[in-house]
């Protein structure tokens, strides 16, 4: 059974539960009744409530995935002239070149706020940089 949906994915595809050879061979309440195509026919019927109940129960699960994830998420925002640490070239590189490595960049300041997690940089002697960064590439300098 899978657990986001309450049904497994052969029955989700095929309308109908897998069997295995030992099943068969030795019968089971589904092997053992009388009307095999009646009772086929009626797990057809069925199968689209099935998938909506299945559609339904992915929908609930994810949204209390999101709410526990939001729940948890603390959002940064900087303010022009704030002086920030940004991600190294280094820190965006494969680990290959190892845990010690720089991971931040040198102090800058906020010179302009675009909105939705997007800033402009300069350095501290003034010169802006040309492009603009993400939230998450910029975190407070307390120093």
């Amino acid at each position: 059974m899978h657990s986001t949906t309450k049904e497994t994915p052969f029955r989700l595809v095929y309308g109908s539960e897998a069997m295995i050879p030992i099943e068969i061979s030795h019968g089971s309440l589904i092997t053992q009744a009388n009307d095999h195509e009646q009772a086929r026919h009626a797990e057809l019927d069925l199968i689209e409530k099935v998938r909506s109940m299945a559609i339904v129960h992915h929908q609930a699960l994810q949204q209390r995935i999101g709410q526990r994830h939001d729940k948890n998420v603390q959002p940064r925002s900087f303010h022009v002239g704030d002086i920030v640490l940004r991600k190294s070239k280094e820190a965006r590189r494969p680990p290959s070149h190892g845990k010690l490595a720089v991971t931040w960049d040198e102090p800058y300041r906020i010179h302009g706020v675009l909105g939705r997690g997007a800033y402009q940089l300069e350095r501290l002697d003034g010169t802006k940089l040309p492009n603009t960064w993400n939230v998450n590439s910029l975190k407070q300098n307390y120093s």
